[in-house]
């Protein structure tokens, strides 16, 4: 079997112009936002959407790790749209430099006189902007590192055969899903737990760990859909490997429910001062309806559909669940940062246009890096596995 086989399509580059479009006319529409709602709103909308787009692409990176040390048909169908999905994380890197620029808009913790907060003043051995961009680099460098590395070795492999190949990815991967554990905990801590200083949890790392993982396999899902329509991969795949996809999509849906609700709890039993305000600010000022519509169409809808056999293998309304989740994710990191910012909902321009601007420049990337490559690992040990997959 040669790297021939399984050459992208022309729709891929077909996919990178969509992208490109995509991101011009959201660029040109966040532009608009920005004069009418300020650069306040502009920064504090770029925040959610940036940190979206960046838990898709890490969240494909942790899904690809899982995947060099679990093996498995899932993983060799969709490990060509995770490494390209993994491989934005640079581009990502730059992208980070408007929250750079738009800390005071931020974080209360770097206004004038914050430091007359006795919490604040506590944790300014920490909180303070040096430090603060100092761990940004070392995140970013963490990342494009592993990547990188991710990327070269699956490359090398498909080119040569060598099976030392695969024991050096699966090595990485398993110290490297330690490090993004850790640094995606402190990272998600620096960027988003901190628009409230005031508010600390536990819980909060694993949290979006999860949503990355289920964002980038919804993604992953719906990238596959959309490849199986041509050759080659409408010879490869079938309702056995989305049955699979399916099923795990279910599992992260599941631990995502489980921690979100995990975290209320803690909260509620606890009934501390520091930390009930933050369920607070999302049960009024109209949060409270994104609260119920987040119970309801991001897990138990899902989750019943997600229940049956035939919906995991019915490849139309898989991606059609995935799709649906890929937008609730975005309105849950709504719900997570703007009520921070603003205590009664209201939705600007530029709420809408940046999550659409950055994904466009992540679908262009994206296709850029898919176009490069075999679709399938020609190499791979679980390959042949993969192309006769079959559920019992």
């Amino acid at each position: 079997m040669t790297t021939e086989t399984f050459q992208p399509p022309a729709s891929v580059s077909g996919l990178q112009r969509v992208g490109t479009i995509v991101a011009i006319v959201g660029v040109v529409l966040a532009v608009v936002g920005a004069a009418l709602s300020g650069l306040d709103r502009f920064f504090q909308a770029y925040l959610i959407a940036y940190n979206f787009w960046l838990g898709v692409a890490l969240g494909s990176m942790a899904l690809l790790m899982v995947q060099h040390l679990s093996g498995g048909a899932w993983g060799v169908v969709i490990r060509r749209p995770l490494e390209a999905a993994a491989s934005t994380i640079p581009a990502m890197a730059v992208l980070f430099i408007p929250i750079a620029l738009g800390m005071h808009s931020l974080y209360e913790w770097t206004h004038e006189g914050a430091l007359n907060d006795a919490v604040i003043a506590a944790k300014a051995p920490y909180l303070n902007t040096w430090f603060f961009l100092a761990r940004a680099v070392f995140y970013f460098a963490v990342w494009i590192g592993i990547s990188q590395l991710l990327l070269k070795w699956s490359k090398e492999q498909d080119q040569t055969g060598d099976p030392i190949h695969a024991d050096k990815l699966g090595y990485l991967s398993g110290g490297g899903l330690v490090v993004y554990a850790l640094t995606v905990t402190f990272a998600t801590t620096d960027w988003l737990m901190s628009t409230n200083p005031h508010w600390f949890s536990t819980m909060w790392g694993p949290l979006f760990m999860v949503g990355q993982a289920l964002a980038a396999l919804a993604v992953a899902i719906n990238v596959l859909v959309w490849l199986m329509g041509t050759a080659p991969m409408d010879r490869v795949l079938n309702a056995n490997h989305f049955h699979d996809l399916g099923k795990l999509l279910f599992a992260f849906l599941m631990m995502w429910a489980y921690l979100t609700f995990s975290q209320f709890l803690i909260v509620y039993s606890a009934n501390l001062t520091e930390e009930v305000p933050h369920y607070l600010a999302r049960s009024q000022g109209g949060y409270q309806y994104i609260t119920i519509a987040l119970i309801f169409l991001h897990f138990i809808i899902p989750y019943a559909m997600l229940l049956s056999r035939d919906v995991k293998r019915g490849i139309t309304r898989l991606r059609a669940i995935a799709a649906w989740l890929i937008l609730m994710r975005i309105v849950d990191y709504y719900w997570q940062v703007a009520p921070e910012f603003n205590p009664t909902l209201s939705v600007s321009i530029a709420d809408l246009a940046l999550p659409v601007a950055l994904g466009g420049i992540f679908l262009t990337l994206f296709a850029i890096r898919l176009k490069s490559l075999p679709l399938l690992p020609v190499h791979d040990a679980g390959l042949e596995k993969a192309l006769t997959h079959h559920v019992h």
